[in-house]
């Protein structure tokens, strides 16, 4: 192909992916019938049908609910194939479906409010919209540091991954990733039910989230101009820290939040009443409750390079 020429089945991709980033920032997800809620209400039923506390029917549900993922989501782009504005249209729909950016930065805007308003109660309320931690022990420290982490953290899983993998793979990549990303949510975790059971969902989001989580910090470095951080001490940090975390990929975004903002995250929390104790990621102060603001302005920051660079790869060869 001669340079400078896009192939005319590629364009219809990259402006359908940055059609539904647009869709995401100016709509936001519908309060009813959201197509990942269905999704999880699906895998339930398929959970129910095959559970046993064994790793291998852990991979029997994963694999079943990958495939009534992509499966749709293959047919309809098969079918689409040479209709270029009915693949642009399928491609905005998937995308503005299993992204959030909207929603991440709504609820961090709501949970600051309230913490600037001295609302400790109402702060602890919303956290369990954003963060699966324990939230009655937090002070508003603690509540921002909870906060900061997870749009950092989300900004990988609800962003910069699904743009990734559509990019890469169309609307059946944007579908099976948010799949896999949606069971480690359901059955991931360490839990007498689910240790064995979710084992595969876990690994498999391991997986698809190594390279994504190391593109968000990289963005996240790239834009920390924005917060009146440095890239280069920004992506240093994440370098230096994001390896420590026990996650192989959380604690990339959160280091490189961590050095753009100039604050320092990790520390003790607490999931379901088990204590932890996270490495500290970063070297400046704790979170404040106007961090959130920041964090949030930075992921905005991120979700516009993503979304340039999923184009892009879109459109390459």
């Amino acid at each position: 192909m001669k340079a400078g020429t896009v192939k005319a089945a590629d364009w219809p991709l990259a402006v359908g992916i940055a059609a539904g980033v647009l869709a995401d920032a100016l709509v936001g997800d519908p309060r009813r019938g959201h197509p990942v809620a269905l999704f999880g209400r699906a895998a339930t039923l398929i959970e129910r049908g095959v559970y046993a506390d064994a790793r291998t029917r852990g991979v029997v549900f994963t694999a079943c609910c990958e495939a009534l993922a992509i499966g749709p989501a293959l047919a309809a782009a098969r079918i689409s194939l040479h209709r270029p504005l009915a693949r642009l249209a399928w491609a905005g729909s998937v995308t503005w479906a299993v992204t959030g950016a909207r929603s991440l930065t709504v609820e961090a805007a709501r949970i600051h409010r309230a913490l600037l308003a001295g609302d400790l109660p109402g702060a602890r309320r919303l956290l369990p919209n954003l963060v699966g931690r324990d939230p009655a022990e937090l002070d508003g420290a603690g509540i921002a540091r909870a906060v900061v982490e997870s749009v950092a953290e989300n900004t990988a899983d609800a962003i910069v991954a699904p743009l990734l993998w559509g990019a890469l793979a169309g609307p059946p990549g944007l579908a099976g990733y948010r799949a896999a990303n949606t069971l480690d949510a359901m059955v991931g975790h360490h839990s007498p039910r689910y240790e064995q059971f979710g084992w595969a969902s876990a690994r498999l989001d391991d997986v698809v989230n190594w390279a994504p989580a190391r593109v968000t910090a990289l963005l996240a470095a790239a834009c920390a101009p924005v917060v009146g951080g440095r890239p280069a001490a920004a992506w240093r940090i994440a370098l230096d820290y994001g390896p420590r975390h026990p996650s192989p990929n959380a604690g990339w975004c959160e280091a490189a939040f961590a050095g753009a903002l100039g604050v320092r995250l990790g520390g003790p929390l607490s999931y379901g009443g088990r204590a932890e104790h996270r490495p500290e990621l970063g070297v400046g102060r704790p979170p404040e409750p106007a961090d959130i603001a920041r964090a949030s302005r930075l992921c905005r920051s991120v979700t516009a390079a993503a979304t340039a660079l999923a184009a892009s790869l879109a459109l390459a060869d």
